[in-house]
């Protein structure tokens, strides 16, 4: 007996509803598979999915510099003139690209590891050589009172007997990763480092030790500093300026949301900083969110109160009112330099 129209849409009714019911079954289900699968996939141990990647950064990590070269040096030191600066850059350096060390899990669901700190210049990627030379303050005559407040006299001496002045002319190379000093050589004292540079000393030497949490015990740990240096805190900044917040910046627990801000501490400039929501990118047909670290990380106190305690030298900051960057002097061994230029995730310094 065949089936007339009614039947048919009787038929197709009750199909519909169990392809419903199905629906609100497996779905929820099917989620629920996947969110599983990715705590366990990324818990950071040996053996899930994200361990290597861990231990290697997938993606290249990228560190740029603009430098402000001066255009009237001796103007500047003959007649006191303000100097006429003129900015170049980016000059590009991959960093992070080397495997952890010493990786030690221990019971409470953390790991501890070294970053070995190594820079390798990328010319594709920049406007110039490493070779190029830019005329900037001397680190060493300017950090000279500072580290020796009672010997200002000597100091003066030495550097005319080292015919060393206030502006110098050196690379890319030599101002990032340091040079020998002749002022500095002169100073006949053993504990004292002839090398000076911003960043010095750096390739082959090691950041941390680290200790984050694995996310075993709570997947949104997974990551989060537990410790920098067996501290959780850093001496260089005062209250919660000297926090240590967040993951190292390689990497964050997973569930983001747009409303999250992604707290991540960086050696570099000794301090703590966040990103928000910037926007939407696909990648691979992956959608991914952009977080932006916020004009509000560098914003001078009277604009972000939050950020009295990053204030250590009322002379540098003009009293507590320049904004944009920060003075990094004090985590330096008393090096005069700044870093700013907060534009995204990745820190791009102004020397």
């Amino acid at each position: 007996m065949g089936c007339n129209r009614s039947c048919g849409l009787l038929t197709v009714a009750i199909i519909g509803a169990v392809l419903a019911i199905l629906g609100g079954i497996l779905i929820p289900v099917g989620n629920h598979f996947v969110e599983k699968t990715i705590k366990k996939e990324t818990v950071i141990e040996n053996g899930t999915t994200i361990y290597s990647n861990w231990i290697v950064p997938g993606s290249p990590v990228y560190r740029q510099f603009w430098f402000f070269d001066v255009q009237n040096p001796e103007d500047v030191m003959e007649n006191g003139s303000a100097p006429i600066l003129q900015q170049k850059g980016p000059y590009t350096y991959m960093v992070r690209y080397l495997p952890k060390e010493n990786i030690t899990e221990h019971e409470d669901a953390t790991v501890s590891y070294l970053l070995p700190n190594i820079a390798l210049f990328q010319p594709d990627m920049s406007v110039g050589s490493e070779n190029d030379t830019f005329t900037i303050v001397n680190l060493a005559v300017v950090a000279a009172p500072t580290l020796f407040p009672s010997m200002v006299q000597i100091m003066d001496l030495l550097m005319q007997s080292s015919k060393s002045k206030f502006l110098q002319t050196r690379t890319v190379k030599e101002i990032l990763w340091g040079y020998e000093d002749p002022f500095l050589k002169l100073i006949k004292i053993p504990s004292i480092d002839k090398v000076v540079g911003v960043f010095y000393p750096h390739n082959e030497t090691y950041d941390g030790p680290y200790r984050i949490y694995t996310g075993k015990d709570d997947i949104k740990k997974a990551g989060i500093i537990h410790s920098y240096q067996y501290n959780r805190t850093v001496n260089y900044w005062e209250g919660h300026c000297g926090m240590v917040n967040g993951t190292d910046g390689s990497s964050f627990p997973p569930f983001v949301s747009k409303d999250d801000k992604l707290y991540m501490f960086s050696s570099d400039i000794c301090r703590s900083a966040y990103g928000i929501f910037d926007s939407e990118q696909t990648v691979k047909d992956i959608l991914l969110y952009r977080f932006s670290v916020p004009e509000a990380i560098t914003a001078a106190p009277s604009v972000n109160p939050d950020n009295i305690c990053f204030c250590t030298d009322k002379e540098i900051s003009d009293n507590c009112t320049t904004g944009g960057i920060i003075d990094i002097s004090s985590c330096k061994e008393g090096n005069r330099g700044k870093m700013g230029g907060f534009g995204t995730i990745n820190l791009c310094g102004l020397v």
